[in-house]
């Protein structure tokens, strides 16, 4: 399977509490919500083509917790987001719930341990798409690890400062092939990035021209 991510953003990168103002307050983080004033049709558009690939999905626990409190109470059968999460085979990487524990339908496996050979053996284990969904710590550890396929991300015109970010300090480095993008009503930007080994170039002047070269 590729394992795709799927990120919202803020113009300063910070991925950390998009829908609400109590989703996490880590290091008092006090702009939970930044995310809903920018939500419009091609936004909603973006969001369902993702989830229309899914097959089965991986989570940290903080972002389980948050959807397992609220995605199962969304029986509109009309919804398709509502659809895929209910019914997708989810996996949960916690040290402290248990399979038996998890409160969420379909949740097929909980570890904690041995986290990037666990996904590794997922992605090898068939075809489809294994994604991710928020989850910052999670992503940390698979992007150390070279494991994300493809990030997908829409990226919103505000900041808020400091936060939680997708690619932080610690990141490898890294250049991406741009596979996708689509720019919405209100000026958020979706993208779908692939990895690719790092690039650089200078400027020089050749023949009187202003030059790129590799």
């Amino acid at each position: 399977m590729l394992l795709t991510t799927h990120t919202f953003i803020t113009a300063d990168g910070v991925m950390q509490a998009p829908g609400g103002p109590d989703e996490d307050r880590d290091g008092d983080f006090g702009y939970g919500g930044w995310m809903a004033p920018w939500a419009d049709e091609v936004f909603g558009e973006v969001v369902d083509g993702w989830f229309a690939k899914t097959t089965q999905l991986l989570y940290g626990r903080t972002t389980y917790d948050v959807m397992a409190s609220y995605w199962p109470l969304v029986t509109d059968a009309d919804n398709a987001v509502a659809t895929v999460l209910n019914n997708a085979p989810k996996h949960v990487v916690s040290r402290t719930m248990t399979r038996q524990g998890a409160p969420w339908q379909n949740t097929v496996s909980v570890f904690g341990d041995d986290v990037v050979d666990r996904v590794r053996a997922l992605k090898s284990s068939g075809d489809g798409e294994l994604q991710v969904h928020g989850s910052w710590q999670l992503i940390q550890t698979l992007t150390q690890a070279g494991l994300v396929d493809e990030y997908r991300i829409i990226q919103f015109p505000t900041v808020v400062g400091p936060g939680k970010r997708l690619f932080g300090d610690t990141t490898p480095a890294s250049s991406f092939e741009v596979c996708d993008v689509r720019t919405t009503t209100l000026g958020a930007i979706a993208m779908s990035l692939r990895p690719i080994p790092f690039r650089s170039a200078t400027h020089e002047v050749v023949d009187g021209k202003d030059t790129v070269v590799e």
